[in-house]
């Protein structure tokens, strides 16, 4: 089955939603080529709450996109790694995220300047 993504019902909507928040995008480019711990997570991404980034790694796990591995030890041990959908969405929103670091000085130039009007 196919998505119909410009369809309102679509459940592949949601899924694009989680997908493409700044914080979904930022976590699965860092889980891109290795697990990472909650903590290395929130110091790796500035400015991300924890409260944020458990809600965000919630939805990413429900949809598919990451795997919690908990190793049930004392203190808590929890990994998190991409499963091969996010891989494969990690890839792509890779390449976005490269190609804005990439361009960042040309696209801030475009930028209407606010100080003219």
């Amino acid at each position: 089955m196919k998505g119909l993504v410009f369809a309102a019902n679509c459940p592949s909507r949601k899924i694009l939603l989680t997908l493409t928040s700044r914080w979904s995008v930022l976590i699965l480019v860092a889980l891109r080529d290795q697990r990472l711990r909650f903590n290395e997570l929130k110091k790796l991404i500035d400015g991300i709450s924890e409260k944020m980034l458990a809600q965000t790694l919630k939805l990413l796990e429900q949809d598919g996109f990451i795997f919690r591995q908990d190793y049930a030890e004392v203190p808590p041990r929890v990994d998190y790694q991409l499963t091969d959908f996010g891989r494969e969405a990690s890839d792509r929103l890779f390449d976005l995220t490269d190609w804005l670091e990439n361009n960042i000085s040309q696209l801030l130039e475009q930028q209407p300047r606010s100080d003219l009007v």
